[in-house]
């Protein structure tokens, strides 16, 4: 028996790191998972490496119908979600805030929040029915303690972390928990956008100085959190950000 046996999960942004590695640990832990994103090439291959308990949909979570689709591929593949994890998520190269352009932070926003009210729409009933379900939205320690040059990209995790804690709070009575994680910059595709400038040594030394720990945050970091608030284990905690940080938010 593993901790996740029998669970059915939707895991957004799946095909590469974050997502990846949570979706790769919720199969080693007994679940059958739908790994949702736009990497086509990317999630499917992923997929097929993890055997028969995954399945990838190509999904553009700003879009009301392909989240629409993801969830009823999985009802249809596997069945109803016990578990979302809504991962799928974008920045803004790290520069002042009055030079980045409105379509950009137009699509920011879609990606980052508006693919979660869509997602809610489309599994909380299905969770409200069964009187029980997990909800996952990777938010940020921009949201908590935001660095400068990237002041949209912090509000739309920052909006990420509150809306986390109050669907918990409307959620609760219908067994349904809500957890925002909130990683520090970490080890993934979007590291040279967040720092601003060309990921060598030296410019990653800047951004691990103002982490005690000494270090970026790494996939196998915020997966092994995603698997812990998703068993049972963490049956009674609900409405918390929880920072994968190596303690940059204290």
């Amino acid at each position: 028996m593993t901790t996740l046996n029998g669970k059915i999960a939707i895991v957004t942004g799946a095909a590469a790191g974050f997502g990846a590695a949570i979706a790769s640990l919720y199969v080693k832990e007994g679940a059958k998972v739908i790994l949702a994103d736009i990497a086509t090439q990317a999630g499917t291959a992923l997929a097929t490496q993890l055997g028969a308990n995954a399945h990838f949909v190509e999904c553009d979570v700003s879009k009301k119908s392909h989240i629409e689709g993801a969830v009823k591929t999985c009802i249809e593949k596997f069945g109803s979600p016990d578990i979302v994890v809504n991962n799928a998520g974008m920045t803004h190269n790290n520069q002042s805030m009055l030079d980045v352009e409105e379509s950009l932070f137009d699509k920011m926003f879609a990606v980052n929040v508006k693919s979660i009210y869509y997602m809610t729409q489309a599994v909380v009933p299905l969770m409200v029915a069964r009187g029980k379900g997990v909800i996952l939205n990777v938010g940020s320690t921009a949201g908590i303690r935001p660095r400068p040059g990237l002041t949209w990209y912090n509000a739309s995790k920052g909006a990420v972390n509150l809306l986390s804690k109050s669907m918990a709070v409307e959620l609760g009575g219908s067994g349904i928990r809500v957890n925002a994680i909130c990683p520090v910059i970490g080890e993934t595709a979007m590291l040279q956008q967040f720092m601003g400038q060309p990921d060598t040594p030296e410019n990653r030394a800047k951004f691990i100085a103002t982490i005690p720990l000494g270090r970026l945050s790494r996939p196998s970091d915020v997966a092994a959190v995603a698997h812990f608030l998703a068993t049972d284990a963490a049956e009674f905690i609900s409405g918390v950000e929880f920072p994968v940080d190596g303690a940059r938010t204290v």
